[in-house]
């Protein structure tokens, strides 16, 4: 009953998201295009193999299930993985790193129409859901042809909890449908049992995120992009990563103070979303900030002040090129983003306060020293500051960082048994 009538608002809404894509097509084409693939019209597979499939649904996910699906290819080389996406940015990650060795597409909307045509155009034999995209029509009509279904990495913030909770019958009865979970820490563990999950249906193995590697081409592309932004009188980097409307501006604020101490500092700034990479260059204009832009492929000259990242699938690079890094989304309640990314390559980390998508990282790297959290710009360009100035400081600061990340490595193993165990009763 209570499907049927998500079912049916699902529907009418469908039209309303199919017009918010088309509008942001204008802005950015990308996002208008294999929009057929959204209502399950894919290429069919035709194939002996078995089919895995993995969906991840924008650019955090996908990088946590890189190293995942990498394990799986060398564990079952004679398996073909169907690896999806919601998002344009996380279709552009999986591209730019698999850019031939897996099937990629788009996920289907959570329509049944949609949902089973393209079940039934790629066969899936085993699905593994990243972190929190429960979708009640995908898990309902994998359930019912008897596909396993595991939530890997799996997240529940106290937030989530209160919004699913408001539908209790209903998400019980759906995560009754899911074979297993795979949760990253206790507390996403209890929150999934309060809204019904058998405990037999649970495993609490870690966050995947702590067991990506660095490989040594990445290592060296980051080392000539420090290089070639430092320049000659090597000068420090500031990267503002994965920016929301509304901190960009507390970013620019910061580096005017900041930039009255070092006045030869670079801030590069990545926004989150591509449709906003114009108006962020408009607001780096109207505070009269010199501004280069990444896609233009040039080195930042002498005078330029601000480096704006207006290219896709980079910023885990940019990560190894700064000397102080803030990730974004946490000034407004947005929950954050990753920490992990910046803390694998030892980088003194910044966020704002709003860190609910990401409590039990926050809180291992806040214990560890590893990051400092700030309000707002004046406590932003104090923090900077202080990190620039004092470079023991600053290395012992990245250094806690990535031994957290080191500490925490082994989460990957613990979800390859639960995938394994699904696989071999197939």
């Amino acid at each position: 009953m209570y499907r049927k009538v998500y079912t049916v608002l699902i529907y009418f809404l469908t039209p309303l998201v199919m017009l918010r894509m088309f509008w942001r097509a204008c802005k950015t084409p990308k996002y208008g295009r294999r929009w057929h693939e959204r209502l399950g019209f894919v290429p069919k597979i035709n194939t002996d193999k078995k089919v895995i499939w993995i969906h991840s649904v924008s650019v955090g996910e996908t990088l946590a299930a890189v190293p995942l699906i990498r394990k799986i290819q060398k564990r079952y080389p004679e398996t073909l993985l169907v690896v999806t996406t919601t998002t344009l940015t996380g279709s552009e990650r999986v591209r730019s790193i698999f850019p031939s060795s897996i099937y990629h597409v788009y996920a289907p909307y959570d329509l049944p129409s949609a949902v089973n045509r393209f079940i039934k155009r790629t066969h899936p034999s085993l699905v593994i859901i990243m972190e929190t995209e429960l979708w009640p029509n995908i898990i309902h009509y994998c359930n019912e042809i008897k596909i396993p279904i595991i939530v890997a990495n799996a997240r529940m913030s106290e937030k989530s909890l209160k919004g699913y909770q408001k539908f209790s019958r209903f998400t019980e009865k759906m995560l009754h449908k899911v074979d297993h979970i795979v949760a990253q820490h206790n507390d996403d563990g209890e929150n999934f049992l309060k809204l019904g999950l058998p405990r037999s249906q649970l495993t609490i193995a870690g966050n995947i995120k702590f067991d990506a590697m660095l490989d040594s081409e990445l290592i060296l592309k980051a080392s000539e992009l420090k290089a070639a932004w430092s320049g000659k009188n090597k000068r420090q980097i500031f990267l503002a990563a994965s920016t929301h409307r509304g901190e960009d501006e507390i970013v620019l604020d910061a580096y005017k103070q900041i930039s009255k101490s070092y006045p030869g500092l670079l801030l590069a700034i990545v926004p989150r979303h591509p449709e906003r990479f114009i108006e962020v260059a408009k607001l780096c204009e109207e505070h009269s900030l010199v501004t280069v832009k990444r896609s233009d492929g040039l080195k930042p000259a002498k005078n330029d002040q601000v480096l704006l990242g207006d290219s896709m699938g980079e910023l885990m690079l940019f990560y190894g090129a700064c000397d102080v890094a803030f990730v974004g989304g946490s000034l407004i309640p947005a929950g954050g983003h990753s920490l992990i990314e910046p803390a694998i390559w030892g980088a003194p980390l910044i966020s704002g306060p709003s860190l609910f998508n990401f409590t039990e990282v926050s809180r291992l790297l806040k214990n560890a020293n590893g990051m400092s959290v700030c309000q707002d710009s004046a406590s932003m360009a104090e923090v900077v500051c202080e990190i620039l100035k004092d470079t023991v400081e600053a290395k012992r600061m990245g250094d806690a960082a990535k031994l957290v990340v080191d500490s925490n490595r082994g989460a990957l193993d613990k979800l390859m048994k639960i995938i394994e165990l699904q696989v071999a009763s197939r």
